[in-house]
């Protein structure tokens, strides 16, 4: 059984309280009486969500939270009081966060990203609003092209934050908006770049370019209606987003690949054609 997570689990006898339900491992948790229907019968499976109620104890409900261990959600503060805030996720019992997970402080009424977490010494549930430190950093460049699930986050000079399949730190810059989004909405997007830092590049459309062979040929048929694009490896990575839709890593790949096929010449602050260059 996890805490903080849904769990299928047997229904293995009822009682006044309510049903308790077994795991393979011989476990067994409370289900209360208010969550069990009259379509329940022993040995169901049942999808359940497992945390500490306000004595402490692992109880189940078929409620379902709207952050999960690990996850990143924007939640609202319901109440802030001596020992903390608390947070609206969706079950009876609200979410604390300790005013040490508090990155500023937070005011009644008004919503936070926050990350779902557990202490490991008391089996408690916590939210926390310092969640950077629970991001991870991204080294695996064959997701470029992939679709991935976006959490909206706050707006920059270069654009906006998004956490990435709640795992990584992405941003969507600004000329990669193409449609109205706002914080604390969950959409789709693919990834366009793997920074060094780990961070990642997103865009919300398709992208056009998941092999640099695309991405030649489309650099290629650009220079033959212009003969020559005023980009090069110093170029800043912006530049080359806002006139070709790809990465600055893409752009360079698609150029070498081109220079290595003799089909155009690198200079400066520009490349090429080569005359009579046809395709690749």
């Amino acid at each position: 059984m996890q805490i903080g997570e849904i769990n299928l689990l047997k229904i293995l006898r009822f009682t006044a309280p309510g049903a308790y339900l077994g795991d393979e491992e011989g476990n067994d948790v409370l289900l209360p009486g208010k969550y069990t229907t009259n379509d329940m019968s022993e040995d169901d499976m049942i999808s359940v969500f497992l945390y500490c109620d306000s004595e402490d104890r692992i109880v189940a409900t078929t409620e379902t939270p709207y952050i999960q261990l690990h996850g990143f959600a924007y939640l609202k503060v319901k109440e802030v009081n001596l020992y903390g805030a608390f947070l609206d996720w969706g079950l009876e019992k609200d979410l604390m966060v300790p005013f040490k997970e508090q990155q500023q402080k937070m005011e009644e009424g008004k919503y936070y990203l926050v990350t779902l977490q557990m202490d490991e010494s008391t089996d408690r549930l916590f939210a926390t609003t310092k969640v950077n430190r629970y991001l991870e950093e991204c080294s695996d460049n064959d997701i470029i092209g992939q679709e991935v699930d976006l959490l909206i986050c706050d707006k920059t000079e270069l654009g906006v934050k998004v956490v990435v399949d709640q795992r990584y730190h992405g941003l969507v810059f600004q000329n990669d908006i193409s449609k109205q989004i706002r914080r604390g909405q969950t959409t789709k997007g693919f990834i366009l770049n793997v920074r060094e830092d780990g961070k990642l590049d997103i865009r919300l459309d398709k992208i056009g370019f998941e092999k640099f062979d695309d991405a030649a040929q489309y650099v290629l048929e650009i220079l033959q209606s212009k003969n020559s694009l005023y980009l090069s490896d110093k170029s800043n990575p912006d530049d080359i987003r806002e006139q070709l839709g790809m990465s600055k890593k893409t752009f360079k790949q698609a150029v070498g690949k081109l220079y290595k096929a003799r089909l155009i010449e690198i200079l400066d602050s520009e490349i090429r054609l080569i005359t009579n260059s046809s395709s690749l």
